[in-house]
């Protein structure tokens, strides 16, 4: 597989619950418990066109990767699935503060408070079959408020021992948002789960594998303070979640088939009010310009956004339409947000303002959430097909964000695949 390097517009910036084998009915895959977004979304299955699972939404059409059933001789009797835990039970601790130096499990770096990391051993990697789910479970400790994490996948120089993130190409595989959580409260745990079967064909290439090492990040943000008040147990503690990471694989479709990967961004800031964070300050318009290798067959882009800032008229809480252009062409529309949030109220065991003390409607629901504490953000594929060597351009446009009081950010991750 090929690895190359994009040439952006601006600089690139760094992203500084229990299991079973069966998938839930009540934790979305890559859209929420079951539930999709109000308009043209999709969650990480590819295959699948981008303006699929919501109403009102346009995308391009075009599928990534083979799907259907794996084609292996009759004599050959299918692997069975299998779950990888990859990082069990880490804690995390106050983002804000100086880095602890606390046991953490052998094969685990800390990277800081918010942000660990493991290598996949040739073990573990063996393991993958050609689909793939990531799963996380996050379990409270003292941290009550709701807050953002991720899975990130790194590649390193292979045998390095630990590695600087912002000095290796890394991408954005998933994000969640925690609940507010009281660590003495049932249930003390929440798990997310995402279709992540596109990572097959990156972490099976050869030509990657020769040079590189691929580390998988968890990245929890938290802070203690309202927690070291409010909860009782936290009264000077600094550690904020439980962290789990695991992959769920088995052979139930054929592998997708890439063979070029692009990073772009992972964790850049966008917003209209920032110099860097968009086109020119004043315009949430963000573009990414990159360079394909050789003529493609097949090509898709990975794009992970999500809407923040919850000062009065903030951005959570407006729906916003975002429009995706390659080369000039409208590829995809959607406006973030679920049906409702009620499916995580359960979750929610932290007082908050968010959920309140009754269930709301969906009506309610739809006219300020974008997210829901306890859910996840979902990975949109981004089907573009046929595309030519050279350079191109990628844009992502919300034209009505206002970002008050020039608050709020939109966190943008991308990459492209290409066969």
């Amino acid at each position: 597989m090929n690895l190359r390097r994009a040439i952006p517009t601006f600089c690139l910036l760094a992203l500084v619950p229990a299991c079973t084998n069966e998938p839930r009915s009540d934790v979305g895959t890559g859209g929420g418990a079951g539930t999709s977004e109000s308009t043209g979304s999709t969650s990480a299955v590819t295959g699948t066109s981008a303006g699929s699972g919501g109403t009102g939404g346009t995308g391009a059409s075009g599928g990534a990767g083979g799907s259907g059933a794996s084609g292996g001789s009759d004599d050959v009797p299918p692997s069975e699935p299998e779950e990888v835990p990859v990082l069990e039970n880490i804690t995390f601790y106050d983002g804000y503060a100086e880095t602890v130096d606390e046991p953490i499990p052998d094969g685990v770096i800390r990277h800081n408070n918010s942000l660990v990391a493991t290598r996949l051993t040739d073990k573990l990697l063996a393991k993958i079959q050609t689909t793939l789910k990531v799963r996380v479970v996050v379990g409270a400790l003292c941290d009550n408020y709701d807050r953002l994490g991720s899975v990130n996948l790194a590649l390193v120089p292979r045998g390095a021992q630990t590695y600087v993130p912002s000095e290796v190409d890394r991408i954005e595989v998933a994000r969640f948002v925690t609940p507010f959580m009281n660590m003495n409260k049932q249930p003390t745990t929440v798990p997310y789960e995402w279709e992540a079967s596109n990572l097959v064909p990156i972490l099976k290439d050869p030509d990657l594998l020769a040079d590189h090492d691929f580390w998988f990040e968890l990245s929890i943000f938290g802070v203690p303070y309202a927690a070291n008040d409010e909860v009782p147990g936290c009264d000077g503690r600094n550690d904020t979640q439980l962290g789990s990471l695991l992959l769920y694989t088995d052979s139930t479709q054929e592998a997708q088939d890439f063979s070029v990967l692009l990073p772009l961004a992972i964790g850049e800031d966008f917003n209209n009010y920032a110099t860097g964070a968009s086109d020119k300050v004043g315009t949430t318009r963000k573009t990414v310009s990159f360079e394909l290798p050789a003529d493609t067959q097949n090509a898709q882009l990975v794009l992970i956004t999500s809407n923040h800032g919850a000062n009065q008229g903030g951005e959570e809480y407006i729906r916003r339409e975002h429009y995706v252009y390659v080369d000039g062409e409208l590829a995809l529309q959607y406006k973030p947000g679920r049906k409702s949030c009620e499916p995580f109220r359960k979750y929610n065991t932290q007082s908050n303002g968010i959920y309140g003390t009754s269930p709301q409607s969906d009506k309610e629901w739809q006219s300020f959430s974008n997210w829901c504490p306890g859910d996840v953000i979902d990975t949109r594929i981004v089907p573009w097909g046929a595309a030519s060597a050279g350079m191109h351009e990628f844009v992502i446009d919300v034209p009505d964000a206002t970002f008050v009081d020039g608050q709020g950010n939109f966190p943008f991750s991308l990459y492209v695949q290409a066969q």
